[in-house]
C-alpha cells in the first residue's frame, strides 16, 4: 500500500509542476508602473498605445518596432519576463532606461 501512495504522489507533484510551468509565460494583459497598458497572446501585442500588431515571441520573452503614430515610432521594444507576475521592457537604445510591468488586476464591472 505505500508504494501506491509514493506513485500517486510523484504523479500529482509531476503535475502541479506542469501546471506552473505553463503559468510562467509572458501572455496576459500588463499595465506599467506610470499607467500604461497592453496584452500579448502568442505573437500578437495590443501596444500602450492601442495598436494590434504582431511581434516576436518566445516564452519568456517578447519584441517589437513600435508602430507609426506611436511615441517612438520605428524603435523596438524589448519584453522580458522576470517572474510571473514582473516584466521589465526597453524601448530603443540598449542603455535606455527599463520600464515595470506587472499583470493587471482583474477589473470589477
Amino acid at each position: 500500500m505505500p508504494a501506491r501512495l509514493l506513485v500517486a504522489l510523484t504523479i500529482i507533484s509531476l503535475a502541479l509542476q506542469t501546471g506552473i510551468a505553463r503559468a510562467d509565460a509572458i501572455d496576459g494583459e500588463w499595465c506599467s508602473t506610470d499607467g500604461m497598458r497592453m496584452s500579448i497572446s502568442g505573437e500578437k501585442i495590443t501596444t500602450p498605445g492601442g495598436n494590434s500588431i504582431l511581434g516576436n515571441y518566445s516564452r519568456h520573452a517578447f519584441d517589437y518596432v513600435v508602430p507609426a503614430g506611436e511615441r517612438g515610432s520605428g524603435e523596438i521594444v524589448s519584453i522580458i519576463l522576470r517572474s510571473e507576475y514582473l516584466a521589465m521592457s526597453r524601448q530603443g537604445a540598449v542603455d535606455g532606461p527599463l520600464r515595470e510591468w506587472r499583470r493587471c488586476k482583474e477589473s470589477i464591472s
